[in-house]
């Protein structure tokens, strides 16, 4: 990849306060984008940083599973840096239990955030990318989301779900000259799963090939790829980042 191969496009990231979207964030602004920061957190350091780089950055609190919020995002982008071409829709939550014990509540929660808020957010971005006819969307999956995990009913759904959700809109956008992927992490040392006591964080870590955990960096490096004209025929594609832990 070039250097800056991705200067004067604009980029939206959600989730993008921390971890793994702020390190998407930055590794899009590293490649020349301008990249609009969102999340439901106050950003305090992401969108400084990719100033600080000499990008064009914005920062727009969303809740993901709010259509007018999702379509706020949108529309600030194009009116405060004129266009939008690649979408990142990280944003995410787990709220764990086995089956017996998931509150219906929990289970909307975790749906509605990591699958519909993604419906929403590709929704509406495609609109702006099918008028330009160009763009790029990654989705933000997860390695359960293909294999299962006890433990994860509602995330596991609805990481599969946005798996299903990204081949389908790649058929649809296809002509438009509209890629859409997705990147599925597997175990990635975050503040998540640091919290993890250490027998846990053995037992993942021995079912690794590279018997080590991802870092956040090896995700963004990842969707940069996909974000960059060498991925340029790359569409409907779920790229593990998982060490080989699944063997997809």
């Amino acid at each position: 990849m070039a250097e800056e191969d991705l200067k004067g496009e604009v980029a939206i990231v959600t989730g993008a306060a921390r971890g793994i979207g702020r390190a998407i964030a930055l590794g899009l602004a590293a490649r020349g984008a301008d990249v609009v920061v969102s999340d439901i957190l106050e950003d305090t350091v992401t969108a400084a940083e990719i100033a600080a780089l000499g990008r064009r950055t914005l920062f727009v609190r969303c809740n993901i599973a709010q259509r007018e919020e999702v379509d706020n995002l949108i529309q600030q982008t194009v009116s405060s840096l004129g266009r939008l071409d690649i979408l990142v829709n990280n944003a995410g939550i787990t709220q764990d239990n086995l089956l017996v014990r998931i509150a219906e509540e929990h289970w909307d929660r975790v749906l509605d955030i990591n699958l519909k808020g993604t419906f929403l957010a590709c929704q509406a971005a495609a609109k702006v990318m099918m008028k330009a006819r160009r763009g790029k969307i990654i989705n933000i999956a997860s390695v359960v989301g293909l294999t299962g995990n006890a433990g994860q009913a509602n995330y596991a759904a609805s990481k599969a779900g946005v798996i299903a959700l990204t081949k389908t809109l790649a058929k649809e956008l296809g002509a438009r000259n509209i890629t859409v992927n997705s990147v599925a992490p597997g175990f990635i040392d975050t503040d998540m799963t640091s919290k993890l006591p250490e027998a846990a964080r053995r037992s993942f870590l021995d079912n690794i090939p590279l018997n080590r955990a991802g870092s956040v960096a090896d995700v963004a490096n990842a969707v940069v790829f996909l974000c960059s004209p060498a991925a340029s025929y790359i569409n409907g594609h779920c790229l593990t980042v998982d060490g080989g832990m699944t063997g997809y």
